[in-house]
């Protein structure tokens, strides 16, 4: 029987922490279930790229770090409006899985209620790895951000022209 495992992220953008985590994970299952969550997002100061986008730079960095991709599933969620269902949608919409892994207590909370096995993973240098800075630095022209995501992740992020919009996003949104 394949153990799968299930990893929830936003990978606005996918950056080198995720990359770390889903490598650990990798060495404690068959297969990974990744969920591309807030998927009906974009163009937003919070959720700046689109699901296509997310879904590519995720692959294309999974390749970069010599990732099977033979032994991840992505799949695309929306967010619902009820926490209460939330995990049960998750599972209508995913592949078994027999653990989850997360650094989200919320998330790991709302698993456990419908228990379900939980792991809570730490966070690669986490003032380092986070979307929002790394969208913070790409708003205020810094070129630093592109320390903290993957090669692959910086060339898709110039294709879309991604700092860009995020600068007009963050503009236009006050």
């Amino acid at each position: 029987m394949v153990l799968r495992g299930l990893f929830v992220g936003r990978f606005q953008p996918p950056h080198k922490g995720h990359l770390e985590i889903i490598r650990k994970i990798l060495n404690e299952v068959d297969e990974l279930i990744i969920i591309i969550g807030s998927a009906q997002y974009n163009y937003t100061l919070r959720n700046p790229f689109t699901t296509g986008e997310r879904i590519w730079m995720l692959r294309e960095a999974l390749r970069e770090y010599d990732i099977d991709l033979s032994r991840i599933i992505i799949v695309p969620l929306n967010d619902i409006e009820n926490n209460a269902l939330w995990v049960r949608y998750v599972q209508t919409h995913t592949p078994p899985f027999s653990i989850v892994y997360t650094g989200n207590e919320f998330v790991a909370k709302l698993f456990k209620d419908m228990n379900v096995e939980v792991k809570m993973v730490d966070m690669i240098e986490r003032d380092k790895y986070s979307g929002t800075r790394i969208r913070e630095l790409m708003i205020k022209g810094s070129d630093e951000w592109k320390e903290f995501v993957p090669k692959s992740v910086v060339k898709i992020i110039e294709i879309i022209r991604g700092v860009e919009r995020l600068k007009i996003v963050a503009r236009t949104s006050l």
